[in-house]
């Protein structure tokens, strides 16, 4: 079978540092283009003292990179990883056993950062394209914004290998360009350090009345902390804690040296100002801008990545339609979604039509990702609970969940203002993976599981009647039924009812998500030797469903091991060795307009049934040959009908008047 490569760059070394800091910091490290300003615009000079006020900002901006990235995220939840994997769908594979009902936790989590893949690219993009503004005053920067997204959006499909391999030296580039530029600033106001004293921060928020204001724009300094989770996979624990201590040291230095900036040009200073660009020397200028654009664009990508991955865990977890996934290129992970990148692509666009500016998507920036680190913090509790004690369970969760749910309450404060478009985006994410999950368990509750030993004699029969015309040679059936066992009542449906199809051999093949993400492996039982076969593939949803492919390879196994006869059964044929042929059979069921259901289940179908119709087509995403794949479509509920002694109508008020004249 197949197995994955280790991934260049996840062992501790200085390649794979860099490749880290290009993979996960891109969020987090272009912070300092828009929250310093964010924090200095919620000042009110009738309340509090400037420099009080910058010293205040810094202090809260420090202690919450500290306690939320730091601690929570870099100390405690990269712990929590399913076989070095992480993400909160990760998370949730951990806890789900003895804790079902967290996978709405998990939903919410993740269509949350589904919002924030939005957002982001949009107003980092844009912030780093007005520092245009200061060479080219007329710039038309949405339009410019729009071309820049379109690039990087259409440029999914061929993969990123190559542009990847130069994402890692830019962001070393950047973080060294933030470190630099924040000591050389210092200068100008060495006492900005004292912002490193909590108290500053306590003062503030006790006191200023625009506090919840204040704490929205703080917040965005901690926005791409949930990154260094989903991406642990892709770096290794040590990587990105090792490469954290540089990154941590960078910003703090660079937000530190912005407040250094303005109250030492405290007259000059106005809320058009960015003080990122402002300690910028005048040459650095054009190449600072461009560097930040690259950020921005790098930061964009791992969001778009990071959105496929959290998409494919859903397939797996059946809480996200089928899609079609492509690995563009050998890098185990990278994975492209066309689906999901047209629709973030058509979004990204539409948020910066509707907010022209990075100023006015700060208020929508921030509230979905509060969330996300909500949910995170629960799931994360549960696990603390279960691995270690509820004494550090408690703890954890009273800290963290306290401190997210005021900067809850501070991002609600922007909802009118822009914060309803996150929430907006996160709850049509949520309608579709709650609708997937709740629909496809009311669609399989129509499943009946037959037992195979009952029709295993039938099919035998039919296959060596001569007097059939023969459909294939190989029959393979893609089946749900976890046990070797049994069977849909609708596959039987197909083979026995819906025009009889005779195969000299009958596969069955089951595809199992398992939690294990780079999983690759398989299991064959024989029910009847050479006649019907039963192959169960474990798959992780790093792996490509490639089921053409795997089947070949399990079956030339089976004939190396002179377990089956690969050769064309037709005398003419096999006289020349050729090989036999074969033919896959998908079933799909679809609505049945007969069947009436209540009010509440009839929404949730309707919509189900939409969504299947125009996002899955499981031949693409079980990645199956087209010419030798059919779709066989069957009403839920009516196809149980297969023997004459079954009840041909189902009891209802409907057919009350004539049942008693239906004739066998």
């Amino acid at each position: 079978m197949i197995s994955w490569k280790k991934e260049k760059g996840t062992d501790l070394s200085i390649v794979g540092l860099v490749i880290t800091l290009g993979i996960v910091y891109g969020d987090l490290g272009t912070s300092p283009l828009y929250t310093m300003q964010a924090i200095l615009r919620t000042f009110n000079g009738a309340t509090i003292g400037f420099s009080d006020f910058v010293l205040g900002g810094l202090s809260a901006l420090f202690w919450t990179l500290t306690l939320q990235t730091t601690i929570k995220y870099v100390l405690i939840t990269l712990r929590a990883n399913n076989k070095g994997e992480g993400g909160i769908f990760l998370l949730f594979t951990l806890i789900k056993k003895n804790h079902k009902w967290s996978y709405i936790i998990a939903i919410i989590g993740a269509c949350a950062l589904l919002g924030d893949g939005i957002i982001t690219p949009a107003i980092t993009v844009t912030s780093a394209v007005e520092g245009l503004g200061r060479f080219f005053p007329h710039i038309n920067v949405v339009l410019v914004v729009i071309a820049i997204l379109s690039v990087l959006f259409f440029s999914q499909q061929f993969g990123t290998a190559l542009l990847g391999s130069y994402f890692g030296p830019i962001m070393l580039l950047w973080f060294t360009m933030l470190l630099v530029l924040g000591i050389n600033s210092l200068g100008d106001y060495p006492q900005i350090l004292n912002a490193l004293n909590p108290m500053y921060a306590i003062r503030l928020i006790a006191s200023y009345p625009n506090t919840l204001f204040l704490l929205g724009a703080v917040f965005l300094v901690t926005t791409g902390a949930e990154a260094l989770y989903s991406d642990l996979g892709h770096c290794g624990l040590r990587n990105i804690r090792i490469t954290w201590v540089f990154v941590k040291l960078s910003l703090v230095l660079n937000y530190f040296g912005q407040g250094a900036w303005v109250l030492s040009h405290a007259s000059e200073w106005n809320p058009s100002i960015n003080p990122f660009f402002a300690i910028m020397p005048q040459w650095l200028l054009p190449y600072g801008v461009i560097l930040a654009t690259l950020a921005a664009i790098i930061a964009s990508q791992a969001l778009i990545s990071g959105s496929f991955t959290i998409v494919a865990e859903a397939i797996s977890l059946n809480f996200f339609p089928k899609l079609k996934i492509n690995y563009p290129t050998n890098i185990k992970g990278q994975m492209y979604i066309p689906w999901v990148n047209k629709t973030l692509w058509v979004l990204c666009i539409a948020v910066v039509l509707f907010f022209q500016s990075s100023a006015k998507m700060e208020s929508a920036y921030g509230l979905s990702i509060t969330i996300a680190m909500l949910m995170t913090s629960i799931l994360l509790t549960i696990y603390i609970k279960n691995k270690y004690s509820t004494a550090a369970a408690v703890v954890l969760g009273i800290t963290f969940l306290s401190i997210e749910s005021l900067f809850l309450f501070a991002n609600l404060t922007k909802f009118t203002e822009g914060g309803w478009v996150s929430l907006t985006l996160m709850l049509l994410f949520i309608s579709i993976m709650y609708t997937w999950d709740k629909a496809s368990l009311i669609e399989n509750s129509f499943v009946k599981y037959l037992s195979l030993d009952k029709f295993k004699d039938i099919l035998v029969s039919i296959s060596n009647d001569q007097t059939i015309p023969k459909y294939a040679t190989n029959l393979i059936y893609l089946t749900k039924s976890n046990s070797p066992r049994r069977l849909e009542h609708h596959i039987v449906f197909s083979i026995l009812r819906n025009k009889v199809k005779r195969a000299d051999v009958y596969w069955f093949i089951h595809v199992n998500n398992t939690e294990d993400p780079k999983q690759l492996t398989y299991n064959v039982t024989e029910i009847v030797p050479n006649k019907i076969i039963r192959i169960d593939l474990n798959i992780g949803f790093k792996v490509q469903p490639k089921i053409n492919l795997y089947f070949r390879e399990i079956a030339t196994q089976l004939v190396k091991e002179n377990r089956v006869d690969f050769v064309s059964r037709y005398p003419s044929l096999r006289e020349h060795n050729i090989l036999s042929d074969m033919r896959f059979v998908v079933m799909n069921q679809v609505k049945n307009p007969d069947y009436d259901f209540k009010l509440g289940h009839l929404i949730l179908m309707n919509y189900f049934y939409f969504l299947k119709q125009i996002l899955v087509n499981k031949i693409k995403a079980l990645q199956l040959d087209p010419t030798k794949t059919k779709m066989e479509y069957l009403p839920f509920e009516t196809s149980k009908i297969l023997f004459k002694d079954e009840e041909f109508f189902k009891t209802s008020s409907h057919f009350k008047p004539i049942k008693d004249r239906i004739i066998d």
